[in-house]
């Protein structure tokens, strides 16, 4: 191994927080001949503490950020460091509303530099459940149980390079946000370019602090879209993403890395866009919003089944109605049936259920294994009944 491959190597582990710590702490304790016995079942403690099940959550600042969007400032209740996280992982935020048990997955907008509080940028959804509740009706001081960070989008140092584009959509901007703070806090040579796509001018998250921080700092890059009114001074493009304008944006396109989070049919769009630049899938991340807003309209939907067709669901004893057009796990909540959840996008499989009998349209962001298949499991958050179903938790 060269030197100078020692030396990135070596520069890497250090960015990653605690590493110099722990190298540090090893070395001493090796100064003084101990045999890391004393050290048994520190381990556990110590993974327990930085990757806990749950975490008791208080809402210690509400910033409005547009006329859709809020951020709330989350610390911990007992007034510790919460745990670490990488920039773009998210945290799933149980709500107990109208006597429904729910959660929903939010990223973490803050740096990871800064565990004194996590800050999740919420945007309210049409017609949604959770977050015209989250916006209108939680004051400072109220507290929230979350699980711990996680989720894999986020920046590997060692396999993404320091070459990085994030191509953002409406919310999708929040883990884009702590990305690019972790970045600007690093020593290391990052190029970070976020090409940043929305509907309205007048509802776009943190664009002033983006173009301060794009005048001020040499290694980022901001590109603005905007896909519907826009006014006279609007220096960005107009219109939505197209592989002509990304041509342009992006030469030599293959050899760098991609983010892309925004909703459903935004991450398709990019997908394929990127694809025809000849950027390969291994350097293409997608963090899905949530499950796909109108399934109806993607193309492998049954098309004898209509989205507001109602189904019954048996569960055991129980049988309940739920609609076709909605995810099973939201229908299994309403009723009052809990299954470990955390992204409601398909890809961390916490929320799977047995399928027994009937069919469920499953969309492409659902990473159902082959093992999967073949036992007849599906990941609720993101199953859609196209029949009668029998299922068992």
């Amino acid at each position: 191994m060269s030197g100078n491959h020692l030396e990135v190597e070596s520069n890497v582990f250090n960015s990653v927080v605690g590493f110099r710590e722990a190298v540090i702490k090893k070395e001493e304790m090796e100064s003084n001949g101990s045999n890391f016995q004393e050290q048994k079942r520190n381990v556990r403690r110590t993974i327990d503490s930085l990757h806990p099940k749950r975490l008791c959550l208080r809402v210690k600042n509400i910033r409005t950020d547009t006329k859709s969007t809020k951020t709330l400032e989350m610390e911990s209740v007992d007034g510790k460091s919460l745990p670490p996280f990488q920039a773009g992982q998210y945290i799933n935020l149980f709500v107990s509303l109208s006597g429904v048990s729910t959660a929903r997955p939010y990223s973490i907008s803050s740096s990871p530099t800064n565990l004194h509080s996590y800050e999740l940028t919420i945007k309210r959804a049409e017609g949604g459940f959770v977050s015209p509740y989250l916006l209108d009706d939680v004051e400072i001081g109220q507290e929230f149980e979350s699980t711990g960070p996680m989720g894999s989008f986020h920046h590997n140092p060692l396999f993404h390079g320091q070459n990085l584009v994030f191509l953002a959509g409406g919310s999708g901007i929040a883990p884009a946000m702590s990305m690019l703070k972790a970045i600007l806090s690093s020593s290391e040579l990052f190029r970070f370019h976020i090409i940043y796509s929305n509907s309205f001018e007048d509802d776009v998250i943190f664009i002033e602090e983006l173009r301060k921080l794009a005048a001020i700092h040499k290694n980022f890059f901001l590109t603005e879209f905007l896909s519907r009114e826009s006014g006279p001074n609007f220096k960005g493009y107009r219109g939505r993403l197209t592989l002509s304008v990304l041509q342009e944006l992006i030469p030599e396109a293959a050899s760098k890395m991609y983010y892309v989070c925004g909703p459903t049919p935004f991450n398709e769009n990019c997908s394929a866009l990127l694809s025809d630049l000849g950027v390969k899938s291994g350097r293409i991340l997608i963090e899905s919003n949530g499950p796909p807003k109108m399934p109806e309209r993607m193309p492998a939907w049954p098309k004898t089944v209509r989205p507001e067709d109602v189904v019954t669901i048996k569960l055991g004893n129980n049988a309940f109605p739920a609609l076709a057009g909605e995810p099973l796990l939201n229908s299994l909540e309403r009723n009052g049936f809990f299954t470990e959840n955390a992204c409601r996008s398909g890809e961390c499989s916490l929320c799977r259920v047995k399928l027994k009998s009937g069919e469920v349209f499953s969309p492409p962001e659902a990473k159902i294994r082959k093992s999967d298949r073949k036992f007849g499991w599906i990941h609720s958050c993101v199953a859609f009944p196209a029949t009668d179903l029998e299922i068992q938790l």
